[in-house]
């Protein structure tokens, strides 16, 4: 405690949320903007996670997932993209704020230990970048979040086994069937072996439509995953 104390005093820590002093706290995220942070709660679809508003009785499912029903068993994400944790995350993913990334995998890991029965999840994989983009980035924001939770949850890390075999632009902005066009057949999983009859718990930041997610669970289940379950740290 005293050597944090030191060492804030020579570099001060500033909340990745709103620019603020942290306070006493160890995070890099301060108390008003944890607060803040909308959380995903009931009600939600039980297979995609992408809550609604208004009051819902019994378990449902939503429109897009039972026109089509998605390759993963199950997506689930800790809180909205929105308010506080839009801008942690844009400072993790963009401007490599790789400081905040242990409070982020915090908040992943909570959603994961909620949503999933740890003791059934064989290994954990990420959504992989294109290498021209990763170098370009320096660090897979996925990949950094999925090696946290790997950790914690003591199971294997797929590092090589899921890439991105061509470049796709940005999904921001492009409708869902385009979002899902913009996808198709940009992975392939290199190592079948390490995930024949595995049950994968597939990361990523965050999940909009959830066609990146759900193309990555086609190819998993394709090379023969019994189950592949998503969790983000966020919903678009």
């Amino acid at each position: 405690m005293m050597f944090r104390t030191l060492l804030d005093l020579v570099y001060p820590r500033f909340c990745a949320g709103c620019g603020g002093a942290v306070g006493a706290n160890e995070s890099h995220v301060c108390w008003d903007c944890l607060s803040a942070i909308q959380y995903v709660a009931h009600p939600y679809c039980s297979h995609c996670g992408d809550p609604v508003f208004g009051r819902v009785d019994e378990a449902f499912t939503c429109y897009t997932c039972s026109s089509a029903t998605p390759h993963f068993d199950r997506a689930r994400s800790a809180a909205r993209y929105q308010g506080p944790l839009q801008e942690i995350m844009r400072n993790f993913k963009y401007r490599k704020g790789l400081w905040t990334g242990d409070d982020i995998a915090q908040l992943l890991l909570a959603c994961v230990n909620s949503h999933f029965d740890v003791d059934e999840v064989d290994a954990v994989a990420f959504v992989p970048l294109y290498p021209a983009r990763q170098r370009q980035r320096g660090y897979n924001q996925a990949e950094v979040l999925a090696a946290a939770v790997a950790h914690r949850l003591r199971k294997p890390l797929l590092r090589r086994c899921l890439a991105r075999v061509r470049p796709t632009p940005s999904q921001t902005g492009l409708t869902a069937k385009a979002r899902a066009s913009n996808v198709e057949n940009a992975f392939k999983v290199r190592r079948p072996g390490h995930v024949q009859g595995r049950s994968v718990l597939l990361v990523d930041d965050v999940m909009t439509t959830g066609a990146t997610v759900n193309e990555c669970a086609r190819v998993l289940k394709k090379a023969g995953a019994s189950r592949v379950w998503v969790a983000t740290v966020a919903r678009g």
